[in-house]
């Protein structure tokens, strides 16, 4: 702790003398003329401060007030994972940092007073295949950071689901990149609607995370542009993010944060991103590389010989390494952003949050993005005559859980089961106080309910045999830093396998952060796909078992038979020294989760884009036209059932002469609420990129002049409805739409 107060008293110097150094000529104040655009006021600022000033812009510290720290600020918000100390001499605000994806996370467990709304997890909010229910819940996430007192969210994650069993797929938005760059675009305007910034994150390739400072990532650039580069981009244009986060990882053998390529060609170039450039926490490297590299702002910043900037960049700077004009940059980055954004002219204070109102979106995301798998015979909703239901396993007598790391939020009430995985993060394994066996029974309370563990499979067995229903929760705990198989642990696939042989109506409950198998399909009835499901995700669950909610999500991944359907049946990296760097190939290109199992012919467990109804949806009508340079799609989609639902019609485009990564790519989506005999049509533009393939040597995106087959589906499986269509040769910039930074 002495060692800590003598850093931070040496960063408060480092202040003093920022203020006392050369001031500039230019008025401290001039900045904050509101009258002017953000560039103009980005300017201004840049011009009255002082080297010194400059440099604490550039550089972020942990926010948490733990030993190991040890540079500590009084201003920092508690257990909180950032803090760039401002410039008051010109008026300019600290940052304070928040993680993450699924709310206002703390670092280490929250205190009552530090818990927030959950909201489910990103691939939950992928899976409801709804722009606007996603900017609801960035709304949400942010009016929560707002209110906590924090300027930057560290939200937005959006690394393609390459690798099944990344421990942080559950952060991201699924395996294509129009579904996940739209999905996450919204979520992130949701979150700077409430006037603070937020990232977009981990740029790039960090889709494992086995030695994820350790693997060098070798990527063709053509299939980089045509899937996860992609991805960033459709999301940054949609979404207009303030940052972006570049990853642990190398990049065909440079590290993401000093990646000429990824930061100053692609990001900064080619897109025009005015925002900046910070680290993932520790994953910057090298004083100058990381300086002419791109990076515009290192983080995390914890220990006195671990950091790049601050003196070694103003000494870089003297001795001509670095040039003046590059620190300037940065700092302009970084106040557009914050200027743009509004946390300059509205600053954060904390203040009240409405917890009910915040519940009750939460709760909605999870009610639309919970995944009806299987259900057979009609074994959902439950039916009135289902008067005995044993609920078994998964602590679905207590609440929902949750995925762990740095994004971790402890909601209200806490952990609700203790003493579970790790005792060092990224653990503790978290359960959100939320019962599904609890809600179950205020949804249906004349039942007899009853609810054994499931740690003993005989008597889980017992408990289920003699009920109308049984109903197994079963559990996959996924967390930032660790990776996992695709096979469900502790013995659960035996549990299921144990009570399917005992009942007959038999329904499973997953609440997983991505794809597993499931060798007893077969012989259950019913498969509920819940993810994490936040806050609420108790009556979630309960009110789509009871058909009070009609489920309408659909997967934004695939579903493999096994982990050797893809790719790489099993991550590289495990067993290495922790400093070794090693090689991974991804051969597969932009042939990425339901692309790969076309090009090799596989059939997955469950296709990409599937999900089931209680009613039943027919779509037709499909067109396909020509409006100026636009490829518009209308179609048709008519609720045959009984019951309102919503339905996404799926459009897949293909060149009918072939010549792409893989057979067809989604090309676009519609999500419609219909009422039973109702028929809603839509029409939509088909991203001009995801007719074209990228041209490394002209450097643009390049449609082939031809036939074009246009398809309207209920998942990538799914042979629909196709009409043909012919479109001339076009030729595409690289960057298109919004160029970000808030």
């Amino acid at each position: 702790m002495r060692a800590s107060l003598f850093l931070t008293t040496a960063v408060a110097c480092a202040l003093a003398s920022a203020a006392t150094a050369a001031i500039p000529a230019v008025s401290p104040t001039a900045w904050k003329n509101t009258a002017l655009s953000a560039d103009q006021r980005a300017d201004l600022l840049v011009k009255a401060m002082t080297e010194d000033e400059k440099l604490l812009v550039v550089t972020g510290y942990f926010g948490v007030q733990q030993d190991w720290n040890k540079f500590q600020f009084p201003e920092a918000r508690l257990q909180s994972a950032g803090f760039v100390p401002g410039v008051p001499r010109v008026g300019f605000t600290p940052q304070w940092q928040s993680d993450a994806g699924s709310g206002v996370a703390t670092q280490g467990e929250a205190t009552p007073a530090l818990e927030r709304t959950a909201l489910p997890s990103g691939i939950l909010s992928a899976s409801t295949w709804d722009p606007a229910m996603a900017e609801a819940g960035g709304r949400m996430v942010g009016a929560e950071a707002r209110a906590s007192g924090f300027n930057e969210q560290l939200a937005g994650g959006i690394d393609l689901d390459r690798e099944p069993g990344n421990g942080r797929n559950f952060e991201y938005g699924g395996e294509d990149p129009l579904l996940a760059g739209t999905m996450v675009g919204a979520f992130i305007k949701g979150i700077q609607s409430n006037r603070i910034v937020t990232t977009i994150k981990h740029y790039a390739f960090n889709d494992q995370e086995t030695g994820r400072s350790t693997v060098n990532v070798h990527i063709d650039p053509t299939a980089a542009r045509m899937s996860d580069l992609l991805a960033f981009q459709i999301a940054i244009e949609k979404g207009d993010p303030g940052s972006v986060m570049c990853s642990y990882n190398l990049v065909n053998g440079a590290h993401a944060c000093q990646n000429d390529w990824l930061l100053n060609k692609v990001l900064k170039g080619d897109w025009g991103y005015k925002g900046f450039v910070m680290s993932d926490w520790g994953a910057q490297h090298d004083t100058v590389k990381d300086a002419l590299g791109g990076l515009d702002q290192e983080t995390g910043v914890s220990k006195a010989d671990n950091y790049v900037w601050r003196d070694k960049l103003k000494a870089a700077i003297a001795s001509g390494k670095v040039p003046m004009a590059v620190l300037d940059d940065k700092v302009r980055r970084i106040a557009r952003a914050l200027i743009a954004s509004g946390a300059i002219d509205d600053p954060v204070a904390p203040g009240p949050i409405d917890f009910a109102a915040h519940a009750k979106v939460s709760q909605a995301d999870a009610e639309a993005g919970i995944v009806l798998l299987k259900n057979e015979g009609g074994i959902l909703p439950l039916a009135g005559s289902a008067k005995t239901i044993a609920m078994i396993g998964g602590h679905a007598d207590v609440g929902v859980l949750s995925g762990g790391g740095s994004a971790q939020v402890y909601s209200p009430g806490g952990n609700a089961v203790r003493g579970l995985g790790p005792k060092a993060w990224p653990g503790p394994i978290v359960y959100d106080k939320s019962s599904p066996v609890e809600a179950l029974k205020a949804e249906r309370p004349g039942a007899a309910i009853s609810y054994n563990a499931g740690t003993d499979p005989a008597a889980a067995a017992a408990a289920a045999k003699g009920a109308d229903v049984a109903i197994v929760f079963v559990t996959q705990w996924t967390a930032e830093s660790l990776d996992f198989p695709l096979t469900l642990p502790d013995n659960q696939d035996a549990l299921v396998a144990a009570v399917a042989a005992a009942n007959p109506n038999t329904i499973v409950v997953l609440e997983t952060g991505g794809a597993v198998t499931m060798p007893w399909i077969g012989s259950v009835k019913g498969v509920v796909e819940a993810w994490y499901p936040g806050t609420r995700g108790g009556p979630a669950i309960a009110r789509v078992l009871t058909g009070a909610v009609n489920p309408s999500g659909h997967l934004p991944i695939s579903f493999p038979r096994s982990a050797e359907q893809f790719p790489r049946a099993t991550i590289a990296g495990k067993g290495l020294p922790e400093t070794q760097v090693f090689d991974v190939t991804y051969s597969e290109g932009a042939a990425v989760g339901y692309k790969w199992l076309d090009k090799q012919g596989a059939t997955p467990l469950f296709p990409f884009g599937h999900g089931l109804s209680y009613t039943s949806f027919a779509g037709d009508g499909v067109s396909a036209k020509l409006v100026g340079a636009d490829l518009r799609v209308s179609f048709r989609l008519r609720n045959i059932g009984k019951v309102a639902g919503a339905d996404v019609g799926q459009i897949y485009v293909s060149p009918v002469a072939g010549g792409w990564e893989s057979a067809k790519r989604l090309g676009g989506f519609r999500k419609l609420m219909l009422n039973p005999g109702q028929v809603g049509e839509a029409t939509v533009t088909v991203d001009p990129r995801l007719l074209a393939v990228w041209d490394e040597g002209r450097h643009g995106w390049h449609v082939a002049a031809g036939r074009y087959r246009v398809t309207l589906a209920t998942s990538a499986a799914d042979q629909g409805e196709s009409v043909e269509v012919t479109l001339p040769e076009r030729w595409l910039p690289a960057g298109q739409g919004v160029k970000g930074g808030a």
